[in-house]
């Protein structure tokens, strides 16, 4: 490019992320950071099997980011997710 020609810059998104291990997020927070609704993340705090650890505090639900990593890393799929989704149907009905 040559000296004194405008430069042309697109961005189509900007995002800044600040990882601190032990902050705790609100739903919405971590909605944000998960991807997840707020309502399917309720859903979660109720599961019979894998529930999402969580403090409740003054009727506020917050949620440490360090535990959410590890709760969601027990749903890591690796392979065809259907043969999974078998497997677990047949662990279930064992029970």
């Amino acid at each position: 490019m040559g000296e004194g020609r405008p430069t042309l810059v697109v961005v189509d998104d900007v995002a800044v992320s600040l990882r601190l291990d032990g902050c705790y997020l609100s739903l919405r927070g971590l909605s944000g950071y998960s991807g997840l609704s707020p309502r399917r993340l309720r859903d979660f705090l109720r599961d019979p099997l894998h529930p999402l650890p969580h403090y409740r505090i003054g009727g506020k639900i917050l949620v440490k980011w360090d535990e959410y990593d590890a709760w969601a890393h027990q749903f890591r799929q690796v392979g065809d997710a259907q043969i999974q989704a078998t497997v677990d149907d047949l662990l279930r009905r064992l029970r």
